[in-house]
């Protein structure tokens, strides 16, 4: 099977990182956005909704069009709709037209994910494939590490700055891309289109009756916790202790520092030692606790400590979830990690609504509301315990 050239390697590296850039650019000035224009929480969790509804409904549709017209048309389509749209956020006027250009970016940029992990799936034979997806995972990481650090400082300097940054960064590997990525699917592997392919809403309907329905359901419930918390917090920084964009900025990112370091070093020797399910137990303990403790902090150390304690305790989630998923998949990997994306996507989606909502209403609702769905995921665990076979019981060591 051909490999990709090294230089591929690096542009699609390069546009997943400013993908995610462009995502955690903006989450630390959105909440000054929403004070500038004179709006409420309920118009910033519309605003950190619609971006990833539109990626939910579309990245599908524009995986499904990178197998018919090949993966490099795709993705420039998602690096030039990102640099446009973000462009747009930029020139903004009022809260609708940003969240207008916030669902335009949702539903270009939603392009270049399935893209450009299909692109290694092509070029990339199949012992390799996992470093390859490791590398664009680590991309993503990174990027939401380096997006709050440099959306924080830039939007002090100005608001709109970050955007303009951003588009900047996408026209560099759009034009990188453009020049120096080869189509990896040649023209005899295309598929043309063989009718209506399943909704999206009937294989997610589908998954809650089958005997995975409980890991799917808390895949939802921390997704949405996750985002309940991300969406309120710049905002709750501000209203409750006058910090800035950059001060909001440099805590995100510090948090994303620690939480990549503690998924790389700490999860493996953690999940040999204790599971996957105790793990995950753990950190829900841990994510409540911190999900209480910012809503009660008066003061800023104890703010910036107890939502420490809440990213700590979140990424121990995600990895062992997927774990679960993977062990216990009945209807391929593919699928089954499909489908846990899409019950995540759909919390990150529905998880700002509520969190800009119910902050209208009190400023700590949102982080209560996403403690007693950490507590509900919490109790909805110990069914894993008990559904496990009991040659399931031990978990197998990870990486054995």
């Amino acid at each position: 099977m051909r490999q990709k050239r090294p230089s591929s390697t690096l542009i699609l590296f390069a546009s997943l990182f400013i993908v995610m850039l462009g995502f955690g650019i903006v989450v630390p000035i959105l909440p000054f956005y929403v004070t500038y224009f004179g709006a409420s929480g309920r118009e910033l969790g519309l605003m950190m909704a619609i971006y990833s509804l539109m990626q939910f409904v579309c990245a599908p549709i524009w995986g499904r069009w990178s197998d018919r017209v090949g993966r490099k048309p795709i993705l420039l389509i998602g690096l030039v709709g990102f640099a446009l749209s973000f462009g747009l956020m930029g020139l903004a006027q009022n809260v609708w037209q940003l969240i207008a250009a916030r669902a335009l970016a949702g539903i270009l940029s939603s392009a270049t994910l399935p893209a450009t992990f299909a692109y290694i799936g092509d070029s990339m034979s199949s012992e390799n494939r996992s470093g390859g997806m490791g590398i664009l995972g680590a991309a993503m990481g990174l990027g939401m590490i380096f997006g709050p650090l440099l959306g924080g400082p830039l939007g002090k300097i100005a608001l709109p700055l970050p955007f303009f940054a951003a588009v900047g960064f996408a026209i560099i590997a759009a034009f990188f891309a453009f020049i120096m990525l080869p189509e990896s699917l040649t023209v005899d592997k295309r598929v043309a289109p063989h009718g209506a392919s399943q909704s999206r809403a009937r294989e997610l309907i589908g998954a809650l009756r089958g005997p995975m329905a409980f890991l799917f359901v808390t895949a939802f419930f921390l997704a949405f916790a996750l985002a309940n918390f991300e969406a309120v917090l710049g905002l709750f920084a501000l209203d409750r202790f006058g910090l800035g964009p950059d001060q909001v900025g440099y805590r995100m990112g510090a948090f994303g520092f620690l939480g990549a370091i503690q998924q790389g070093v700490i999860i493996g020797p953690l999940t040999r030692k204790m599971g996957e399910v105790r793990v995950l137990q753990s950190g829900l303990i841990l994510s409540v606790i911190g999900f209480v403790g910012t809503a009660l902090s008066r003061e800023v150390w104890v703010f910036v400590a107890l939502s420490a304690l809440f990213n700590f305790g979140n990424a121990l989630l995600r990895p062992s979830v997927a774990s679960l998923i993977s062990q216990r998949a009945t209807m391929g990997q593919g699928i089954a990690m499909g489908l846990e994306n899409s019950f995540m996507s759909l919390g990150r989606a529905t998880g700002p609504l509520w969190a800009g909502y119910s902050y209208d209403i009190h400023q700590e609702y949102p982080f209560y509301s996403g403690a007693l769905f950490q507590a509900i995921a919490f109790v909805l665990s110990f069914s894993m315990v008990q559904g496990m076979q009991p040659s399931d019981a031990v978990e197998e060591p990870v990486g054995k």
